[in-house]
């Protein structure tokens, strides 16, 4: 078997023990379907090229460098190689500062996860000590690492015979929740209605298994192209989306039957509403 490819080395440090670790990629884009740009003139591929802004001539990699806007057209240069020299304790090592408890971490702020394993067998008994530290007190540990030129805030939680690091977004990134949710209502509905829909809810309760999810879209583009290489039609379109609800305990009766739930005999029809 072939060892995977660590994206980042360094150290976990906590108080005092530390210990070497690195970062395996946790997610793949293998089997997703990807598209090149072609001429259509000629259906040949096409290249993506850095053009100067003026003459529209073709800058090569040896003549670019990065600009930080400061205002309109006055751009400070920044060097490759002036970046790779900023010593940041972050481009080499995990420093947990705060535990944080696993129920309170916010799911919106949750990005990109990478699997996190000893560096070495001299580091397997300091991480294993640490990862079941956390998991017995149901904790996730706050850090920040540099990854790929740019600092990444990340929470480290115990996962398996490893750890699971995720990157986070910043609040600088998220819409505020106010901002949408404020002028929405809460009309009055009939609490029987509640009920009938708490009963069908009951019914689909299932455990959280991602290998049964399904990617649709992913789906339809490989039906797509598999029918356009056997010179077939493609498949129909799938039909648009129903007008709303008008009348929501009929509709929820209908849904009870159909999951063969006997409904509440006292639940009374709603008012019909657009």
């Amino acid at each position: 078997m072939v060892a995977p490819r660590a994206v980042w080395k360094g150290f976990l440090k906590v108080g005092s023990v530390s210990c070497g670790v690195k970062l395996v990629g946790a997610t793949s884009e293998t089997g997703k379907v990807h598209f090149k740009i072609l001429n259509r003139k000629d259906g040949l591929p096409v290249k993506s090229a850095y053009v100067d802004e003026q003459t529209g001539d073709v800058v090569e990699a040896q003549d670019q460098t990065k600009g930080f806007e400061l205002e309109k057209d006055d751009f400070i240069e920044i060097e490759p190689d002036e970046i790779k020299k900023l010593k940041l304790t972050s481009a080499h090592t995990l420093e947990v500062d705060e535990f944080v408890a696993l129920d309170d971490i916010d799911t919106r702020y949750l990005e990109k996860p990478y699997y996190l394993i000893p560096a070495d067998g001299a580091a397997l008994e300091a991480f294993s000590v640490l990862r079941e530290a956390m998991k017995k007190k149901r904790v996730a540990a706050r850090s920040c690492v540099v990854l790929y030129q740019r600092g990444r805030e990340v929470v480290i939680q115990p996962f398996g015979k490893g750890m699971l690091l995720t990157e986070l977004r910043t609040r600088n990134e998220m819409v505020s929740e106010k901002s949408v949710f404020e002028d929405l209502t809460s009309p009055k509905y009939d609490k029987d209605l509640l009920e009938i829909a708490e009963l069908l809810i009951d019914k689909k309760v299932t455990k959280f298994d991602p290998s049964k999810f399904e990617d649709t879209y992913e789906d339809a583009l490989i039906a797509m192209i598999d029918a356009k290489r056997k010179g077939k039609k493609p498949p129909k379109a799938a039909p648009p989306p129903r007008e709303n609800v008008v009348d929501l305990a009929s509709v929820l009766r209908k849904s009870l039957a159909k999951e063969g739930i006997k409904a509440p005999s006292k639940a009374k029809p709603a008012r019909k509403s657009a």
